[in-house]
């Protein structure tokens, strides 16, 4: 007899992962699938999960992408990837193809909320409520937990593009590369900006390049903002740009900088190397994340 299995999709902008397991500590079968076009990378991306179903039952499918996407289920365009800078990714129907060949249950959401309940789950944001995720590479983008709940509104957080106030830049190219927003978080410290503002790829500056320290200003300016925000527990930083380590420590003392004393928590006054945290899975986190997806559609 089969086994039952989740089928996990990270969808990002410069590669998919995708997986079959159960969780963390049992992965079957998994791939890394560079994002090509639409209709390449999910051919690929179907023919995975057709080979991998070989070896069990899928009773759920868990999809987090990069965005906007639409999360409205009663919406003509719900599981579509919508107003992306990616090329040729616009009204893009992720979830379509899927339904299709597979009759199993969906989750879909968001890579960055999809990466917060995996950390909420089994990784460094067990039990903090509310919580938030951001990662930093190809672009920005942030989750929130509330409740233990993906946030969702009108839309979904999109805090890679909070505006930042300006600050004093040295870098060459000082103006940010967002094509909407221009100086908007992602437009000025994504992993693409950093390297179109200051010349060179982020990880070949070394950790006293003076591009750190804008990044970590940049950085928690935004991070307060959140604080003051949604008063989380706690916040994790990953994507690969912060695979910079030393930034950790630059960004908390930003952090407690400017607020100032105004946040009179412990966690922000004597415990921030534990508020502001790397992920507890790595860069699994995305992927995991899409299995919890997958577990709570088959659970509905």
């Amino acid at each position: 007899m089969k086994s039952d299995l989740f089928a996990a999709i990270e969808a990002g902008g410069t590669k998919f992962n995708c997986a079959i397991g159960t969780g963390p500590d049992d992965i079957r079968a998994s791939v890394r699938i560079p994002t090509t076009s639409p209709t390449e990378t999910l051919h690929d991306v179907m023919e995975f999960l057709q080979n991998a179903s070989k070896m069990g039952r899928i009773v759920g499918i868990g999809v987090g992408s990069f965005g906007p996407i639409d999360l409205n289920r009663q919406s003509d365009t719900y599981g579509y990837i919508t107003t992306t800078p990616k090329d040729g990714w616009k009204y893009t129907d992720l979830l379509g193809s899927m339904k299709e060949l597979f009759h199993a249950p969906v989750g879909f959401d968001t890579d960055v909320n999809a990466a917060a309940l995996a950390e909420y789950t089994w990784g460094n944001g067990e039990a903090c409520d509310p919580l938030v995720y951001i990662t930093v590479g190809t672009g920005i983008g942030g989750g929130v937990l509330v409740n233990g709940k993906p946030l969702h509104g009108s839309l979904h957080p999109e805090i890679g593009h909070l505006f930042i106030p300006a600050i004093q830049s040295d870098a060459p190219n000082p103006d940010g590369i967002c094509p909407f927003h221009g100086d908007c978080l992602e437009g000025l410290i994504s992993g693409p900006a950093i390297a179109a503002r200051w010349g060179a790829p982020a990880e070949t500056f070394p950790p006293e390049h003076e591009c750190w320290g804008e990044f970590a200003t940049l950085m928690a300016l935004g991070l307060s903002n959140l604080i003051l925000t949604l008063s989380p527990q706690r916040i994790i930083l990953g994507g690969g740009v912060m695979h910079q380590e030393h930034l950790f420590p630059m960004i908390r003392e930003e952090v407690q900088r400017m607020l100032n004393g105004y946040v009179q928590t412990y966690e922000v006054l004597q415990d921030i190397d534990n508020f502001i945290v790397p992920p507890g899975l790595g860069d699994r986190a995305g992927m995991l994340g899409a299995m919890v997806l997958a577990q709570q559609a088959k659970g509905k």
